[in-house]
């Protein structure tokens, strides 16, 4: 025993290793098993409290394809256009007349970008030191720097993305760019489309935006109902019970002001702006009521440009983000609009920090969020200078809230409400703490594979696993005898050091990798049998068994390793040039190598001498 001390040593070693690298495996399952025992509030305590040790176990665990767990593979692109639109000073109607010829044309081109706007530049006459850079820098140092920030944009918003998705929980994500502008990513486990398309897609653009007082945003409207009622529209009466409307919304007036008497007759026939954007008090603040089928129709009026010259400079209208759900009426969902000042008082990058929770007062779910010392002085100035006024919090265009400002709030705290439940609020946490994207990006491909499918292919893969594996245990038993026994001994060590490979590395177990793991599994056995012939052939020149062994495996060991290392070179050249599947088998393949050899040579010799020190003087090879 002594002399096989360092082996034994070397064996335990790498079992232990094995089970450790796999029991996060084991440990992120339970908690996976738990959080879905677990509902609503019960589940975020549950998650908060163990949120370190779930986060660490799924980031060590054995990863699992696409094609295991199902998940979705989305492509997206980054919106280059936008961003330049972004960067630019001073615009006019000609700059948008060109970045609206660009951006068609880069629609409809196989042509590189920044051709298509130099082309647009000097087809009109016009310098990019007029929009960028400054007057002394020439054409060619602009298109140069704007296309430094667009390669810097895309990579940017590669880390966004994957700083989002690392917080969302997803394990093993595969992040990567491909071509100047677009980035693949794919999301194993995930089945939630809408989450997955809010959190790639959000830019994160958090304003804090003062609404407009209550008689400012009504003479807007009698001015737009006027001039509509005058010149025509494309609305008519939208029929709509608004006493249902009015008694269903919580307000802190009980009724609108007279100069809206007439829409409370939902047959009044010269109100075309006011019988579609029902106007409703809410503290200091004057909100229209707008069905969703009709949301269109006001977008279409306030974008007509005889509309736009009927409201203030600095103001801008916003929808709510969601449905408000206190408002009923004809099963219809009603959407709320918000007159705001165009300048946003704060925006999000003020923010340091968002956690979401849940309101005791409300029992509903809300976004706790903390600024820097900077955006906190602010933020006092702001709610000290606008008292018992609403300051509208907007995401990406949407209001999510706009609360009453009570007194000047200090210390730089504040919440969005408006969450439907603490997924969403969850969401938005992971956004706001990732950042903002440096611009807008697009889904252009989306492919999902459903977790039965995922599950059907375990299924099926660890069918093939096991009964190869029987197939292969019983032959060597049958075949073999004691040492068939001691090869399927290895054997079970060999697959168990696989796996523990697979999880210390982070490597993720694709279907192809478990076909992998059925290859490796057969040519594990193979080493043993080229071992046992040779010893089988010393034994039959008469030696001894203790004899017959040593020769055995010294014969043995060149044809094992010369299969091998060719076979584990081909698996290198698969990795290295194929992608996806391939990788997979490759991998599973190179490890099974290795420990098919480990297994093989090491853990039977020391079997097969172990029984010999103990005084067996035989050893059945079939």
């Amino acid at each position: 025993m002594k002399k096989h001390r360092v082996k034994i040593i070397l064996i335990i070693a790498a079992v232990f290793l094995s089970l450790y690298f796999l029991y996060p495996t084991y440990q992120s399952y339970r908690y996976s098993g738990k959080l879905a025992s677990l509902h609503g509030p019960d589940s975020l305590s549950y998650y908060d409290s163990h949120e370190k040790e779930i986060r660490d176990a799924r980031m060590k665990r054995i990863k699992l394809g696409l094609d295991l767990q199902g998940g979705m593979r989305v492509v997206l692109e980054v919106d280059v256009v936008k961003l330049l639109d972004n960067l630019a000073k001073n615009k006019d109607d000609v700059f948008n007349a060109i970045m609206a010829e660009i951006r068609q044309k880069a629609a409809t081109s196989d042509q590189p970008l920044f051709d298509i706007v130099r082309a647009a530049f000097e087809s009109r006459g016009v310098r990019l030191s007029r929009y960028y850079g400054s007057l002394r820098d020439s054409d060619s140092d602009i298109l140069s720097q704007l296309e430094k920030d667009a390669m810097s944009a895309v990579d940017r918003g590669m880390e966004i993305i994957r700083n989002r998705v690392d917080q969302y929980g997803v394990s093993e994500p595969s992040i990567a760019k491909q071509g100047g502008r677009r980035i693949v990513v794919e999301l194993p486990g995930v089945s939630k489309e809408s989450e997955v398309r809010q959190l790639l897609q959000g830019t994160a653009l958090l304003e804090f935006k003062l609404v407009k007082d209550y008689d400012v945003t009504a003479k807007v409207y009698e001015a737009i109902d006027a001039y509509l009622a005058k010149h025509g529209s494309d609305t008519t009466s939208a029929g709509v019970d608004t006493t249902a409307i009015a008694a269903a919304t919580d307000t802190t007036k009980p009724a609108v002001d007279s100069a809206f008497a007439a829409v409370q007759d939902t047959a009044a026939k010269g109100h075309p702006w006011l019988n579609l954007v029902r106007p409703q008090q809410i503290g200091a603040m004057l909100v229209g009521i707008v069905s969703d089928d009709n949301r269109a129709r006001v977008n279409r009026i306030l974008a007509r440009p005889d509309i736009q010259r009927l409201i203030p400079n600095d103001m801008e209208f916003l929808w709510s983000a969601k449905p408000n759900q206190r408002i009923v009426g004809e099963g219809k969902k009603w959407f709320e609009l918000f007159a705001v000042r165009k300048q946003a008082e704060l925006t999000g990058g003020v923010v340091t920090d968002a956690r979401a929770t849940i309101d005791p007062n409300t029992n509903g779910p809300i976004v706790l969020m903390s600024m820097s010392s900077e955006g906190a002085r602010e933020w006092s100035r702001i709610t000290g200078a606008n008292v018992h006024k609403h300051v509208a919090i907007v995401l990406d265009n949407a209001i999510f809230s706009a609360p009453e400002v009570r007194g000047k709030i200090t210390g730089g705290s504040s919440q969005i409400e408006g969450m439907d439940n603490i997924e969403e609020a969850r969401l938005l946490e992971i956004v706001l703490k990732a950042g903002a994207l440096p611009a807008p990006v697009t889904i252009i491909e989306q492919r999902t594979v459903g977790p039965s499918l995922g599950e059907d292919s375990i299924r099926k893969g660890l069918t093939a696993a096991v009964v190869a594996f029987i197939v292969i245990v019983l032959f060597m038993i049958t075949y073999y005898r004691t040492g068939g026994a001691a090869a399927d001994f290895a054997l079970l060590f060999n697959i168990l050091w696989i796996l523990g490979v697979l999880a210390g590395f982070g490597a993720t177990l694709t279907l192809p990798g478990i076909a992998g793991i059925v290859l490796t599994i057969g040519m594990a056995v193979d080493a043993n049998v080229l071992i046992y012939e040779r010893i089988r052939e010393e034994l039959g020149t008469g030696k001894t068994l203790r004899a017959a062994i040593d020769p055995g495996y010294a014969k043995a060991f060149p044809a094992i390793f010369d299969s091998n290392i060719t076979t584990f070179f081909s698996g290198v050249v698969l990795y290295e040039f194929g992608t996806g599947p391939i990788q997979g088998f490759a991998l599973t393949l190179m490890i099974g190598i290795v420990a098919s050899m480990f297994s093989a040579i090491i853990i039977t010799r020391v079997l097969f001498d172990v029984m010999l020190e103990r005084g067996a003087s035989t050893i059945n090879y079939g």
